[in-house]
């Protein structure tokens, strides 16, 4: 620990965005970078505190303590090492992770101001892909054969895991390039793809072999392997069962968040399935990052207005969450960067029906609704409150979350990692079942072996 008491003099300080009427022009990362010697005082800030709550909250088992104090003393090869020894991906989760490190920080619980891990941990990675300090392995090959199921960041940590381990690793995937939702969910606004693509050129002079336009049935797996990872993710997102669902202008979220990701990757889409919010009046249906993201890529398709409804309650302004008191998460209300670009919200909102007009949708009725607690200490009930109003809208988005996925049983030598597993979560929790289906591979095979 290089300074004892760097916290006492040193406040939080963090990067932000680039100004709103610059941002949403483009679909650069929105986020900007601190200099050098502002990051290694940042960095100092970290207390190592006898019990790291921020190792505690990390699904990875990140060591922030370690990493920032090499970064702090100005050894940034070793803090990428450190960094590394948990995270196989730091370049991912220093952009799109929440951070759940920062909001277990002791500095969080005394001060709100947490040490900034995020940001840290991105301008370290960005340090050692620009200082050669990623290095390529050849590992020494045991002879067995490993097929990943789905290339997202479940996927992409067992393959590697696998790979550094000895085993030679086949990676299928039915999109035309790996990422999952890294690539085809996430907006370029807070994932430049090519940090995927950087990534990739390491994965695959490391050995390892992806197949990709290949749709794998995981009832009939392919032959040839001694085990197999699915990594398939959660693809069946939750619809809106309400009268005029059929009508023209209502997408799921992703269908639009993927399409303009190819699209700024150079595929041509045909005017007739360009699904575009330009000049149009554009309903989110869902308050969560999905939402969020949607809400940023219409204001930079060129939408006239954005509203964003949410069936839940609003959240309590933070920082502090009574309900889930530190060291756990706070559900506190959460204004993203592209909240901050302009956007209706409203909570406690029910959707009733779609309006349209020539098979388009012109609206949406919608109801307030409060939450009553359930006497028998079941799940809340739903009451309305007031009477039904209708949202003008040409363009709906359903931003609802995602069915967990039903998997049939598997052989012994199968094992299912990330959303496909547990539905829809975290990058770095799909990180973190990733790894651990690696390492649940490893023994498999190991234990055949003896």
């Amino acid at each position: 620990m290089g300074d004892p008491k760097a916290f006492l003099t040193i406040h939080r300080k963090e990067a932000g965005y680039r100004p709103v009427h610059d941002r949403i022009h483009d679909f650069g990362e929105v986020e900007q970078t601190l200099n050098s010697n502002d990051r290694r005082q940042q960095a100092s800030r970290c207390m190592d505190c006898g019990v790291p709550f921020c190792h505690w909250a990390c699904p990875l088992g990140n060591k922030p303590p370690e990493w920032n104090d090499a970064l702090y003393r100005g050894d940034r090869e070793l803090a990428y090492r450190l960094l590394c020894s948990t995270n196989d991906f730091p370049e991912f989760t220093g952009r799109v992770c929440p951070a759940l490190c920062e909001k277990a920080c002791v500095l969080n619980l005394v001060e709100h101001e947490p040490t900034t891990n995020r940001e840290d941990e991105a301008a370290i990675t960005e340090h050692a892909f620009e200082e050669n300090y990623v290095r390529i392995h050849h590992p020494e090959r045991n002879g067995k054969k490993v097929a990943v199921i789905g290339s997202g960041p479940a996927g992409l940590v067992a393959a590697n895991r696998l790979n550094l381990s000895g085993y030679a690793v086949t990676v299928y995937d039915k999109n035309e390039d790996a990422g999952g939702l890294l690539r085809y969910g996430i907006p370029n606004f807070k994932l430049n793809k090519a940090v995927i693509d950087r990534r990739m050129d390491v994965l695959r002079a490391e050995g390892i072999d992806f197949r990709f336009g290949t749709t794998i049935d995981v009832e009939h797996l392919p032959d040839g392997f001694d085990a197999y990872v699915i990594a398939t993710g959660t693809p069946q997102a939750r619809d809106l069962d309400v009268p005029g669902r059929e009508l023209k202008g209502i997408y799921f979220a992703l269908d639009m968040l993927a399409q303009q990701n190819r699209v700024l990757a150079g595929t041509e889409i045909k005017h007739d399935e360009r699904i575009t919010a330009h000049g149009k009046d554009v309903l989110v249906i869902g308050g969560g990052d999905t939402g969020s993201d949607c809400i940023g890529t219409a204001h930079r398709q060129g939408c006239r207005s954005v509203t964003q409804i949410e069936i839940m309650p609003k959240p309590p302004i933070g920082p502090d969450d009574p309900q889930h008191p530190w060291p756990e998460w706070p559900r506190t209300l959460k204004t993203t960067s592209s909240h901050e670009e302009g956007c209706v919200r409203r909570w406690n909102i029910n959707t009733l029906r779609f309006i349209g007009k020539d098979g388009k949708v012109t609206g949406v009725e919608i109801q307030e609704i409060t939450w009553k607690p359930n006497p028998g200490n079941g799940r809340p009930t739903m009451e309305p409150v007031g009477k039904p109003e209708t949202i003008k809208a040409d363009m709906v988005l359903l931003a609802m979350g995602f069915l967990k996925p039903q998997q049939p049983k598997f052989a012994p030598n199968v094992f299912v990692a990330g959303d496909a597993a547990n539905g829809a979560s975290l990058v770095v929790r799909a990180m973190a079942s990733g790894r651990d289906a690696a390492k649940h591979v490893d023994e498999f095979l190991s234990a055949e072996r003896l």
